[in-house]
């Protein structure tokens, strides 16, 4: 069986990505540091402990599983944070990925699926982001992305490295079993965060922002199923493995949810109310983020077909009252 490298594979996106390759035929291994990953999610393949600034590290690692591939998910992806210690991101981020691609093709591995973001393209209010959107970030998460992208197609045209990249909009849900979920320390996406509001883990959600040129003054995102994010990586990888030119796609829905909208919906999924506090806006923040593109429904055959708010609130309010992760 054909094994694929992980690198952020105990993490939230990595995890849901190797159970999907390990249900696809391949051995996913997961590279991981454990920073933010959780050794109990890795449970689909072998785990490595290790870390991309470690080039030593990520070398052993090809050398002993020889893959064929690599998703390379291990990031800092806190956008406020980018915004106050913009050089960890960008020494962390740009570094790392350079010693994973520089590792890859010196162990003759010329395949990997790159997930990237819909940060790269800024804020741009009002505009359906294509693949052919400009990219303006208007962070340093987004902007070590868009390094990093570019370092793909200059690697691709220097040693062909075939890469397939993915722009992710807002990532939501668990997996629809309940094997594995969301879990960050400290967690700071918005549904996690209402949810934990809902079953008294925290006082309130804080909603930032109020006042953005929107129906309702909350910032409007494009949110995608987890599940259903992480089949568009495994028919990337076979488009790769088929021996199709590189390419980029966008991962979203088409359609935007306000902030407003989605605490509407944990009410109608949850059965209860959602307290909640109004803050500031964040440094950063665009005001909305929503897929304009059918790219990755028509050429690689994706279906999102989880990716409704009831759907997602509801796997990950299941995996909630689960408990998560077992620590240690």
């Amino acid at each position: 069986m054909d094994r694929v490298l992980v690198t952020g594979g105990a993490g939230y996106i990595g995890s849901h990505a190797c159970k999907a390759l390990a249900r696809a035929g391949f051995v996913p291994v997961a590279f991981d540091n454990l920073s933010t990953g959780w050794a109990a999610a890795a449970k689909y393949g072998p785990l490595v402990v290790g870390d991309l600034m470690d080039r030593a590290a990520i070398d052993a690692a090809m050398a002993e599983h020889r893959p064929v591939a690599v998703m390379h998910f291990a990031a800092l992806s806190l956008v406020g944070e980018s915004m106050r210690d913009p050089g960890r991101y960008w020494r962390v981020n740009v570094t790392g990925a350079l010693n994973l691609i520089e590792a890859a093709l010196a162990a003759g591995c010329r395949n990997m699926v790159f997930s990237s973001t819909c940060a790269t393209y800024g804020d741009q209010d009002g505009v359906m982001l294509d693949e052919d959107t400009p990219q303006a970030p208007i962070n340093a998460y987004g902007g070590s992305k868009r390094a990093i992208e570019d370092m793909l197609r200059d690697f691709g045209a220097s040693h062909g490295l075939n890469h397939v990249i993915f722009r992710y909009f807002n990532v939501a849900g668990a997996d629809p079993e309940g094997e594995i979920g969301e879990q960050h320390e400290p967690e700071t996406h918005l549904i996690p965060l209402m949810l934990d509001a809902v079953a008294g883990r925290r006082p309130a959600l804080t909603v930032f922002g109020t006042d953005y040129p929107t129906p309702d003054g909350t910032c409007i995102r494009d949110y995608v199923h987890v599940w259903d994010l992480v089949q568009a990586h495994v028919l990337g990888l076979r488009w790769l493995l088929d021996g199709r030119d590189s390419r980029v796609f966008n991962l979203g829905t088409g359609r935007g949810f306000s902030v407003r909208e989605v605490i509407e919906a944990s009410r109608a999924v949850t059965n209860r109310e959602v307290p909640v506090v109004m803050g500031d806006r964040r440094p950063g923040d665009a005001v909305q983020l929503v897929s304009g593109s059918r790219r990755a429904i028509e050429e690689l055959g994706w279906e999102p077909a989880h990716s409704t708010l009831a759907q997602m609130i509801g796997d990950a309010w299941a995996w909630h009252q689960g408990g998560g992760h077992p620590r240690g």
